[in-house]
């Protein structure tokens, strides 16, 4: 099997010498199911598409493709196992001649290039921008050499303006070989020349992500500062009109009456990631506003636009990210024995991990126990034949997307472990079935972002800011603590009520004595209520937040639409939701 490495490499290829289009007419050719259910290759995400490729071809099936379908002309790739440039694919990668090349550059021309190839890593730059690094050297000539070398390339190149850069895939060649640690872990030494470097290679895992956290943990408080020096008394005015029924009315006007309802699960799972008490009258019930979610169903039914874009952003698609900066973690690639590993490094932490393609993990026996634990932020311990991982215990989230096969009612996963059931039961879950209606939403929601006739970031940024601010005054952020206070969520005697009629109404419609769901469904309900009432932390003048009508509706309308699904879809949820809303 190829290392975990060689196949994200060959996936970025693919992602980057194919169009959207060609990737589904590759996919076809390749016969795989994944691109038999979709409906063209427009609706197709390309993410997905390149890793279901690459982890289904060898080296020499990934030949053939080049030589069946045409690359991109202009495309230039240079990574540790593969090169593409003028159209040609070869197997053999480019790093050992870059790395000559940069050792070459660095003995002529010392600290001056090493601080030149630093601002290359980090962005694009003119012959102005070298100009200020490079001050003993001729900054043109030290361009030329980097570029004959084919350490970078031409990124823009005008009558009288030029800019350069370097490619994605070489970043982690260029770190070692400047000394500083890889943005992404090698997982062998690339060029086994030193002990150094061969150290670097088999890098630990944990220490490796401990230094990530940092990285987030950063990045969080440089955007609170910036939204404290610059924007708090506008989100504080925005946050007392704000609410989880504004949020919908704004996810509506993007996308329509039924795809929003997937990325207002994101973003209120997002506020829910505070982890604040769940409190009621006569103290605390010892639960807390987090929980994991699961968007699963078929293939190209935006699943991973709103778990993943909407999140995290998405830049090519004009989608800013709506998320909390530095507080999600995305598994893109990652294999279910790494996160095992690297979930140490977050132990007492509250971080959501975004998992894009969930049926990937239980590829690998033995994985439904530790993940099941995971779920329930338990205990893990995970042995294998070389290593004992743990005990500690994991205290984050998960947002996942996985694919199964939808019917006419109901569904059947599509992993093959049995007691996957056991996950599915610890998330709040939501079917996506590719109806008529969800198929025109997506058509024409991909169409108004390609004409730019959806102008989302005035309406991201608000929502983002307010979101984060809320997440620093209930978890006690060094920045906001002494200006605001923690407020718990407070479950009022409606809440209790409705949830009762909610399972009556639920279990009167379900004709055998046996029922296809626990009670974690009520609770995962709850949940999402108290989550979603968090939105309302500036419109509480008390010292708690009582659960808002408006979040009570859309969770009961959750808990009722997942039990049917649970049901195998054997009573229709609307008429329930009629008999009780």
């Amino acid at each position: 099997m190829p290392s975990d490495y060689r196949v994200i490499e060959r996936k970025n290829l693919l992602k980057r010498a194919y169009s959207r289009i060609d990737l589904f007419e590759i996919g076809l050719w390749l016969n795989l199911p994944y691109f038999k259910r979709l409906h063209g290759g427009w609706s197709l995400n390309e993410d997905e598409a390149s890793h279901e490729i690459s982890t289904n071809i060898d080296d020499e099936v990934l030949k053939e493709i080049f030589l069946t379908f045409k690359p991109r002309d202009w495309v230039i790739f240079r990574g540790k196992y593969y090169t593409l440039e003028g159209g040609k694919l070869s197997l053999k990668g480019s790093w050992q001649s870059i790395q000559n090349g940069l050792r070459w550059l660095k003995s002529i021309y010392g600290r001056e290039f090493t601080n030149l190839m630093k601002l290359l890593i980090s962005r694009e730059a003119n012959l102005n921008d070298v100009r200020r690094v490079v001050k003993r050297a001729d900054p043109e000539e030290l361009i030329e050499e980097l570029e004959n070398l084919k350490v970078i390339v031409r990124s823009y190149e005008g009558d009288k303006y030029r800019e350069w850069r370097v490619l994605e895939e070489t970043i982690p060649i260029i770190q070692l070989e400047l000394g500083m640690k890889p943005s992404i872990l090698i997982e062998e030494a690339p060029i086994k020349t030193s002990t150094a470097e061969a150290r670097i290679g088999r890098m630990d895992y944990v220490e490796e992500e401990r230094l990530r956290i940092k990285e987030m943990d950063r990045e969080l408080t440089e955007y609170l500062n910036d939204l404290l020096e610059n924007r708090l008394e506008e989100t504080i005015k925005f946050g007392r009109e704000f609410s989880v029924a504004k949020l919908a009315s704004y996810l509506k006007d993007l996308f329509g009456p039924i795809l929003y309802f997937d990325s207002l699960l994101s973003i209120t799972q997002q506020y829910g990631l505070a982890n604040v008490d769940i409190a009621q009258p006569h103290g605390r019930t010892g639960r807390k506003t987090g929980w994991s979610l699961a968007l699963f169903g078929e293939p190209g039914t935006g699943k991973s636009f709103s778990t993943r874009d909407m999140i995290l952003g998405r830049p090519s698609a004009k989608i800013p990210p709506h998320g909390i900066p530095g507080r999600n973690r995305y598994c893109g690639g990652m294999t279910p024995a790494r996160f095992i590993r690297i979930g140490q490094a977050y132990v007492g932490r509250t971080f959501n991990f975004i998992v894009p393609e969930f049926n990937d993990f239980f590829r690998y026996k033995g994985m439904v126990e530790p993940l099941k634990l995971a779920m329930e932020q338990g205990e893990i311990k995970y042995e294998t034949h070389r290593e004992v991982i743990g005990p500690y215990r994991f205290t984050s989230f998960f947002s996942v997307n996985y694919n199964v096969s939808v019917y006419g009612r109901g569904y059947a996963v599509t992993v093959q472990d049995p007691n996957f059931s056991a996950i599915e039961d610890r998330m709040l879950c939501r079917l996506h079935r590719l109806t008529k209606e969800r198929f025109v939403e997506i058509a024409k929601s991909q169409m108004r972002l390609t004409l730019g006739e959806i102008d989302i970031e005035r309406g991201a940024k608000k929502i983002r800011d307010h979101l984060t601010l809320i997440y620093a005054a209930e978890t006690r952020h060094p920045l906001v603590k002494d200006e605001f206070s923690y407020k718990p969520v407070m479950l009022t005697e409606k809440v209790y009520e409705m949830i009762n009629r909610a399972r009556g109404a639920i279990l009167d419609e379900i004709p055998q004595r046996v029922v296809h769901f626990s009670a974690r469904l009520e609770d995962r309900a709850i949940r999402f209520a108290c989550a979603a009432s968090l939105i309302e932390y500036f419109r509480s003048d008390m010292d708690y937040i009582p659960v808002s009508e408006d979040a009570l509706r859309y969770a009961i309308r959750l808990y009722v639409e997942e039990a049917s699904v649970r049901s195998q879809e054997i009573f229709d949820p609307e008429d329930v939701l009629r008999k009780i809303l």
